[in-house]
Formats: C-alpha cells, structure tokens, sequence
C-alpha cells in the first residue's frame, strides 16, 4: 500500500509540474489557452457522460435479461 501511495503522490507531482511547465511555455496567449481549455473539459465531460449513460443502460438491460430467466426458471422446475 505505502509502495502504491508513493507512486501515487509522484504521478500527481509529475502531472502538475509537466502542466505548469507547458503553461508556461505554451505560444498562445493565457485567454486562448483557458478557451480551449474549457472547450476540451467540455469535450471529455461529454464524452464520459456519453460513456456512463451507455454503461448504465446496457448495465440495466442486463439486469432486466437476468431477472426474467431468475423468473422463467421457478415455472420450469414446477
């Protein structure tokens, strides 16, 4: 665990300094780096959105499958 936790806390501080290195020398300016910023929060909050919706409806039409066989099994059996 403390081996894990180790290797967590380096990756946050890689990912951290790599971004405020890049922010630092990115070549546009602060108001079109924050646009496209946001414009790709947005894009990848869409798309894992899309993602969860999906997940959760196939989730459901598995639930559904496996409840009517839990059903239609006691009716064999009788």
């Amino acid at each position: 665990m403390r081996r894990f936790f180790s290797f967590l806390m380096g990756a946050l501080t890689g990912a951290l300094v790599g971004a405020t290195v890049a922010l630092l020398l990115a070549p546009s300016s602060g108001e079109e780096l924050q646009t496209r910023a946001r414009e790709r929060f947005t894009t990848v909050k869409d798309e894992v959105r899309q993602a969860y919706e999906a997940r959760v409806a196939q989730l459901e039409a598995e639930l559904e499958s496996l409840r009517k066989r839990v059903k239609a099994e006691p009716a064999k059996k009788a």
